[in-house]
């Protein structure tokens, strides 16, 4: 009777998965394996379920890669295309 009822606990909270702080070399080995340069992907500290992506018009594919390594370690994607550095 116990054995399903433990099951069951499992299987809610495993839905409960928070995201961790990567170190900077994850993030780059990860950003290398989906062709972006250092520092392109970025997490940080305040939103750790959000892994940013620093890139003017990265292809489908790049998007495509990281949303994947994002998904996997339950982040978001949130992708800034343009940066506009004042003059």
């Amino acid at each position: 009777m116990r054995l399903p009822i433990l099951f069951i606990m499992a299987l809610t909270l495993s839905g409960c998965v928070t995201a961790r702080m990567h170190s900077a070399g994850e993030l780059s080995v990860a950003g290398r394996a989906c062709g972006l340069a250092e520092g392109e992907l970025v997490q940080e500290g305040e939103l750790k379920k959000v892994l940013f992506l620093y890139r003017v018009a990265p292809s489908r594919e790049m998007r495509s890669c990281v949303f994947r390594w994002a998904d996997r370690n339950h982040m978001r994607l949130a992708v800034i295309e343009a940066v506009n550095y004042p003059q």
